[in-house]
């Protein structure tokens, strides 16, 4: 569907709800903040927030988040839901009862692999970032873009293309990205507290995922895994850990990384990066996740080395 029926939802609600994907970052939480500051600012009662387990990004704090109330404040039958870079309706959470109850969901997204849910699907895999969609939006509104909300959205930008680097970036990226500075945005803020910035134990949790490292020329893949454990013992958490895949994956030998995080309650958390030979965005549907060709993961149940061995041996279908 279009961002102009998207935009008559929004605008004739008499509020709204907006929610973004667990574990949210520099996109969704951005584009979730940005949308909901313009909505505030308009007039329109707004809450915004995601699911468990509900703890901001350490790097993602310097963003204005007032708008934030924990899962169990979030309306239970909201009139309009926003549910903002979600691939898939379980993305949400212990949100998704709310938007089974909601009068109306919008779905706001740029993964490939959403296949639409909701009452109004604005998909648009070509958007480099769901911050993009945000900012269209907010131009067919007519709502202003304040400087606190030119940051958040340049925020999502900056996230979702690797700081303009990575083959999702295109000219109107680029565009949205000089708009949004000339509105207020500080991409030296931003830089700082998402690629500059972070606790001296996530410089040895570094130290041990890379000394775990293992790296198949053949295959052309690298792949490491990282623990709870390893966090307990270094005094950081898992949002301190946003970075690490980006470290990971520098290896010249490989086009595929792999890093696998082994949380707490059993479960494992993947993620990939491709340079491009491989369709990880694929691979991790397969698995039951999503994301893009080139950036995607997913959850499992099986143990880190167990889940790499598998994708390592998946890899040659996925080419």
């Amino acid at each position: 569907m279009s961002l102009e029926k998207a935009a008559q939802a929004i605008r004739n609600a008499e509020s709204l709800a907006l929610a973004c994907h667990v574990g949210p970052d520099g996109d969704a939480l951005g584009s979730m903040l940005g949308l909901g500051l313009a909505a505030r600012n308009s007039g329109k009662p707004v809450v915004a927030s995601f699911g468990s387990p509900h703890v901001l990004p350490p790097s993602l704090s310097f963003l204005p988040t007032d708008l934030i109330v924990p899962p169990q404040e979030f309306p239970a039958e909201p009139d309009v839901m926003v549910v903002l870079d979600a691939g898939s309706a379980d993305r949400i959470g212990d949100l998704a009862p709310a938007a089974k109850s909601a009068a109306t969901v919008v779905v706001l997204d740029h993964h490939v692999t959403n296949e639409g849910f909701g009452d109004v699907s604005v998909v648009e895999p070509t958007a480099a970032a769901t911050g993009e969609l945000v900012f269209r939006l907010l131009g067919i509104l007519d709502w202003e873009i304040s400087p606190e909300i030119a940051q958040c959205l340049h925020t999502a930008l900056v996230t979702d293309t690797g700081r303009f680097q990575y083959s999702n970036t295109t000219p109107e990226t680029l565009r949205i990205a000089a708009e949004l500075v000339a509105r207020g945005a500080d991409p030296a803020v931003i830089g700082r507290h998402v690629y500059e910035e972070a606790p001296f134990g996530y410089l040895k949790a570094a130290a041990v995922a890379m000394e775990r490292a293992s790296l198949d020329p053949r295959l052309e893949v690298v792949s490491t895994f990282i623990t709870a454990q390893d966090l307990d013992d270094l005094g950081i958490t898992w949002g301190d850990t946003e970075n690490l895949i980006d470290l990971l994956r520098m290896a010249e030998e490989a086009d595929t990384a792999i890093l696998a995080k082994a949380h707490s309650d059993g479960t494992t958390k993947v993620s990939m990066r491709s340079r491009g030979l491989t369709d990880v965005g694929a691979l991790a549907a397969k698995q039951g996740g999503g994301g893009h060709r080139l950036a995607a993961g997913f959850t499992t149940s099986e143990q880190p080395e167990t889940v790499i061995a598998t994708l390592v041996s998946s890899l040659g279908d996925h080419r």
